[in-house]
C-alpha cells in the first residue's frame, strides 16, 4: 500500500513563506508524474504545480512565480516552496503522485494565510 505523507504546512502572515514536503512509499519516484492540488473551502480541488515525465514543470497561472515544485528521487520527496504568499492562498493542500495504473493522494496540510 502506498502512502504520501505531507508536512510543512500552518499559520502564516501575507507576504510569508512555507515550504511543504510530501514523502512518497513508492519504489522509484522518477517513474511518476508528481504533483501539488489545493482545495479552498466551497471550492473544487485545482492543480497547483506538477512534474511530468521528462521533468516538465507546470504551474498554474496564480501561483507563477511565487511557488517551486521540485523533487528529490533519492528521498522520495516532493516539495513546494510557497513564497510572498496571499490570503487567497489558503486551502488545504495535497500531494499527488499518479502513472498509467495507479493514482495516489496524501491526507492533505492546511495552509493558511493570514495576518
Amino acid at each position: 500500500q502506498v502512502r504520501l505523507v505531507e508536512s510543512g504546512g500552518g499559520l502564516v502572515q501575507p507576504g510569508g513563506s512555507l515550504r511543504l514536503s510530501c514523502v512518497a512509499s513508492v519504489s522509484n519516484l522518477s517513474v511518476y508524474v508528481t504533483g501539488w492540488y489545493r482545495q479552498a473551502p466551497g471550492k473544487q480541488r485545482e492543480s497547483v504545480a506538477g512534474i511530468t515525465f521528462g521533468n516538465n514543470i507546470n504551474y498554474a497561472d496564480s501561483v507563477k512565480g511565487r511557488f517551486t515544485i521540485s523533487r528529490d528521487i533519492a528521498k522520495k520527496t516532493v516539495y513546494l516552496q510557497m513564497n510572498s504568499l496571499k490570503p487567497e492562498d489558503t486551502a488545504v493542500y495535497y500531494c499527488n503522485v499518479r502513472n498509467s495504473r495507479n493514482n495516489y493522494w496524501g491526507q492533505g496540510t492546511q495552509v493558511t494565510v493570514s495576518s
